[in-house]
């Protein structure tokens, strides 16, 4: 049985300029101990459908749909019960550290206060285990750094101290939205040995939300790919990467500059068009205005999720072979 199973997951905003839908009939499952990448544009779904599961959501959301963890459905839970979900089981390691900390109080502070609320922690055990902590995400010389505010410390400093935050209750689930953005090349190697060691040592599922194919290759079991609020493609990073089916898939892939390539000067691969408005659900394939491969079909019928091989589901009508601009 898997860890969380999230079946036909829709969110619905309501805006001045009226409906927008979001997320349209999303399910995926994820194992105990397992990396799931999900990946996509921005405003595709990745990180509204991830928030949705603790319902961290404004009110003008509306949320449909069910995620199953053990015997909780997360979307109905009351908000009592959520709130023990929160930073306990499910526990979220937002893109941009220095809006997730407070600049008023000392890191060992916010991390103690996690401790004393969810564990209910004495202020001296908190405080060492919040060094522990820090020590487990690699911060140097922990016992000084733990009296530092936020703007004392560097980037991959603080997207550290927003991991040590999020595994202080020893979470089941850790998710991760972006946590490599605007890091430079080095500082996200660091950050995802480190993730890495954590699903190793302590046995947490992660879920990475990226658009950064890259930081998915190197860490992730299973890819999701998003485009419009569906998930259009799901397989094993592997062969995900080696037989790419969805056509939207496909031209992500050939966007990502490769070292070696024949022509270091040449212009890359793009998608062409736009992200279909998401004020209405299309009733078509809605990448159907910049595929390639698009026919009456495609632009008249929503493709449904098929298998093309154990494992690899893709919905599209014509799945498969190269881009073709």
């Amino acid at each position: 049985m898997p860890l969380l199973e999230v079946s036909d997951l829709s969110v619905r905003f309501d805006t001045d300029d009226g409906p927008v839908h979001a997320v349209d009939r999303l399910s995926f499952t994820l194992e105990e101990g397992e990396v799931l990448g999900v990946v996509g544009e921005s405003g595709c779904g990745k990180s509204v459908s991830l928030m949705s599961l603790t319902q961290l959501l404004p009110s003008t959301a509306h949320v449909t749909g069910s995620a199953l963890l053990a015997d909780i459905d997360l979307l109905r839970a009351s908000s009592s019960r959520i709130r023990r979900v929160r930073g306990r089981t499910i526990a979220y390691v937002f893109q941009e550290p220095m809006t997730s900390l407070n600049p008023a109080f000392k890191i060992g502070r916010q991390i103690e206060e996690v401790l004393q609320r969810h564990l209910d922690l004495s202020r001296a055990a908190a405080r060492k285990r919040a060094t522990e902590l820090l020590d487990l995400v690699r911060i140097p010389a922990a016992a000084r750094r733990i009296n530092e505010y936020p703007h004392q410390l560097s980037g991959g400093m603080r997207q550290r101290v927003m991991i040590a935050m999020a595994l202080a209750c020893d979470p089941k689930i850790l998710v991760a939205d972006e946590p490599t953005t605007a890091l430079d090349v080095t500082i996200q190697a660091g950050i995802l040995d480190l993730m890495r060691d954590i699903r190793e040592r302590l046995g947490t599922a992660i879920v990475l939300i990226t658009h950064n194919l890259g930081v998915v290759a190197d860490i992730a079991d299973r890819v999701l790919v998003m485009y419009a609020g569906r998930k259009v493609e799901e397989a094993p990073v592997h062969d995900l990467f080696a037989s790419p089916q969805h056509p939207y898939t496909i031209g992500l892939l050939g966007a990502v500059p490769r070292p070696g390539a024949a022509s270091t000067t040449a212009r890359l691969q793009e998608i062409p068009g736009r992200v279909p408005s998401l004020a209405e659900v299309p009733q078509a394939c809605a990448f159907a205005d910049r595929c390639p491969r698009a026919d009456d079909l495609t632009r008249s019928q929503q493709p449904e999720l098929r298998e093309v091989r154990p494992g690899h589901r893709v919905a599209c009508f014509h799945p498969g072979g190269e881009w073709a601009a």
